[in-house]
C-alpha cells in the first residue's frame, strides 16, 4: 500500500544497478510479513465474534482499529522515516508491530475484547510505517517507466502471505473447535500464533538493521498532506478510488468465512471455511504475477478497469444466487482484485513531479477506507443479511471501473 516516494537521481547517488536486486529480494519478505498479518483478521473477526457473542458491527471493529492506524500514524511515519531513513524506518516499524503482537497475550489472558483492538491498533501502526518505508523504495529501485509492474510484482508476495494465513489462523486460532462460542476460549488460542509472530517480526527487525542496503530516505519530505497536490484531479479521484477498493477488499474478505458457513450458501463449519479465504487472496497472488507481465504491454487504467467490471459482475452473481456459485462468485472476486492497488496507486501520482511526496501522502490515508466501509457492511448486514451487505463493494468496484476508464487521465492544473 502507498508512501511517499524519493526519487530515482537519489537512487542512482547512493547505489549502483547491481545492488537494485539484492535490496528489492529482501524487501519482498516484508510484503509477505505485512499481507500474513492483515489476512489473520479475516480469522479473527469469526473468532471473537463467536468469543464475545458479539454483532457484525461489534466484530468489525477489529478491522477499523486496523486500518484507522492508517490514518493516524501515516504522517508521523512519514516524518519519523524522513529523519531516519528508509532502512531504520523498516526496523522500528517491525519493532512496533511485534510489540502489538506480544499484547495479545495479556489481551487473551485477561478475555477483554477493548485489549484485543488496542493490541491491533499498535500492530498495525508498526504495519503502517514498514509500508511508508518500503513501497516507495521498491517504485524507485529501477526504471520509472516499470514502476507500476515492479511494485505489482512485490504485492505478488504480500498476496502470498494472505494466501498462506487462512491455513495458520485456521490451525492456530480456531485450534479444534468447529465454530468459536462464548465461554469455549482457552488462552493459548490467540496466544501462540501472535508469540510467534512477535518472535518472526523481532528476528526480521534485527537482520535489516545489519544489512547492507542503499541509504535512502533521509532529507526526504516524508507525506505531507498539504498543498499544491490537490489541485491534480486524478490524484483526488485515485485516492477516492484507494479509499473504496480497500474497503471493498477487506469488507470481502472478513465477511468470506461468515457468509460461507450460512447453510444455504455453503454450509460448512467455521474452520473449514476460514481455509477458503486462501482462495480469496491466492487469486489475487495469481492475479499479480499475470498483471505484473500484461501491464508492462496493455495501458493500465484499461486493465483496471476490465478488472473492476469483473468484479462487480461476480458481486451481482452472489448477490442474486445461492449455493456454491455464489460462493465461488464471492472467492473469485481476489483474482479482480490482483492489481487493483498498485495500479490505481501508480495512476494517481502520475505526473505529479514535485508533488510527488504529497500525493502520496494523500493515498496513503486514503488506506482507512479499511476501517469505514467494512463497518458500513457490517451494519447492513446486521440490519438485512450478510449476501445483501456485498452491495456495498459492489459499488466500490463500479467507481474503480471508472476511474480506470476515464478518471485517472492526467489534468495538469492551469
Amino acid at each position: 500500500m502507498a508512501a511517499s516516494p524519493i526519487t530515482n537521481d537519489a537512487v542512482t547517488a547512493s547505489t549502483g544497478q547491481s545492488n537494485y536486486r539484492f535490496a528489492l529480494t529482501s524487501l519482498t519478505s516484508l510484503f509477505f510479513i505485512w499481507g500474513f498479518i492483515t489476512c489473520l483478521n479475516d480469522i479473527l473477526v469469526p473468532y471473537l465474534k463467536g468469543l464475545f457473542d458479539l454483532s457484525y458491527t461489534q466484530a468489525l471493529l477489529i478491522q477499523f482499529c486496523f486500518f484507522s492506524a492508517y490514518f493516524v500514524v501515516s504522517v508521523p511515519a512519514g516524518i519519523l522515516v524522513s529523519r531516519i531513513g528508509y532502512q531504520s524506518g523498516i526496523v522500528t516499524g517491525l519493532l512496533i508491530a511485534g510489540a502489538g503482537c506480544l499484547l495479545f497475550y495479556p489481551a487473551a489472558a485477561a478475555h477483554y475484547y477493548p485489549l484485543f483492538l488496542l493490541a491491533l491498533f499498535v500492530l498495525a501502526s508498526g504495519i503502517t510505517i514498514l509500508q511508508v518505508a518500503a513501497n516507495p523504495y521498491v517504485s524507485v529501485l529501477g526504471k520509472p517507466e516499470t514502476a507500476s509492474s515492479r511494485l505489482t510484482m512485490t504485492q505478488a508476495f504480500n498476496s502470498l502471505g494472505t494466501t498462506v494465513a487462512p491455513f495458520f489462523g485456521a490451525w492456530l486460532i480456531f485450534g479444534g473447535m468447529d465454530a468459536p462460542k462464548p465461554g469455549e476460549v482457552t488462552e493459548s488460542t490467540v496466544q501462540l500464533p501472535y508469540l510467534i509472530l512477535a518472535a518472526a517480526l523481532i528476528v526480521m527487525a534485527l537482520v535489516f538493521a545489519f544489512l547492507r542496503l542503499p541509504k535512502l530516505g533521509k532529507k526526504d519530505a516524508g507525506v505531507n498532506i498539504s498543498g499544491a497536490a490537490w489541485q491534480y484531479r486524478h490524484l483526488v479521484l485515485g485516492a477516492l478510488g484507494i479509499f473504496v477498493y480497500v474497503g471493498a477488499e477487506v469488507g470481502i474478505g472478513s465477511f468470506l468465512v461468515s457468509f460461507i458457513t450460512q447453510p444455504d450458501i455453503g454450509a460448512l463449519e467455521a474452520k473449514t471455511a476460514s481455509h477458503y479465504i486462501a482462495w480469496y487472496f491466492g487469486g489475487a497472488m495469481l492475479g499479480r504475477f499475470i498483471g505484473a507481465v500484461v501491464m508492462q504491454y496493455l495501458a493500465p487504467g484499461k486493465v483496471l478497469a476490465f478488472n473492476a467490471l469483473c468484479a462487480v459482475l461476480l458481486l451481482a452473481v452472489t448477490i442474486t444466487t445461492g449455493g456454491k456459485l455464489a460462493m465461488f462468485a464471492v472467492l473469485l472476486v481476489g483474482l479482480c482484485n490482483s492489481i487493483m492497488f498498485p495500479t490505481i496507486f501508480s495512476l494517481a501520482i502520475a505526473g505529479l513531479k514535485q508533488h510527488t511526496s504529497q500525493g502520496s501522502g494523500i493515498l496513503c490515508l486514503a488506506i482507512v477506507g479499511g476501517a469505514v466501509l467494512p463497518l458500513a457492511q457490517a451494519a447492513l448486514a446486521d440490519s438485512f443479511s450478510v449476501q445483501l451487505a456485498f452491495i456495498i463493494p459492489l459499488l466500490c468496484y463500479v467507481y474503480i471501473a471508472w476511474y480506470g476508464a476515464v478518471g485517472s487521465k492526467p489534468k495538469i492544473p492551469a
